[in-house]
């Protein structure tokens, strides 16, 4: 079954898109209400949506073949979260990330089982997306 998605954001040319899994669209629009977060979310979003890369900010997370469209939006600092995203590829190029699960403390420089796990979960995802 797929999931539904909504779009939060979207870049000048409507062809790159934010969208926010909508079970888990409460988490993390919560999550984001400190305003130092919504800050770095809004620097992560003008960062893909105008189609540069900052690994500092926003990366992969290559831990096996199944999960190579999964990447990561990084809160450093005091509570280093993670919120996990699905990276699509619609079929008129339309570029689309998917914030899809909250991970609200990331422990270890490296991912751990229970990461690795929530990764996991995200790629096998499917979406349907659609505006608010």
């Amino acid at each position: 079954m797929k999931r539904k998605a909504i779009i939060i954001k979207s870049s000048s040319d409507g062809k790159r898109l934010i969208a926010v899994d909508k079970v888990h669209a409460d988490e993390i629009l919560k999550f984001l209400q400190d305003k130092n977060l919504y800050k770095k979310f809004e620097l992560i979003c003008k960062t893909i949506l105008s189609g540069m890369r900052n690994s500092e900010l926003y990366d992969k997370e290559d831990i096996n073949h199944r999960c190579r469209h999964v990447t990561a939006m990084k809160f450093k600092g005091k509570c280093n979260a993670r919120i996990y995203c699905q990276e699509i590829r619609e079929k008129d190029k339309t570029f689309i990330v998917v914030a899809a699960e909250l991970l609200p403390g990331k422990k270890n420089q490296k991912n751990s089982s229970k990461e690795i796990s929530l990764i996991e979960k995200v790629a096998i995802y499917e979406y349907y997306i659609y505006v608010r």
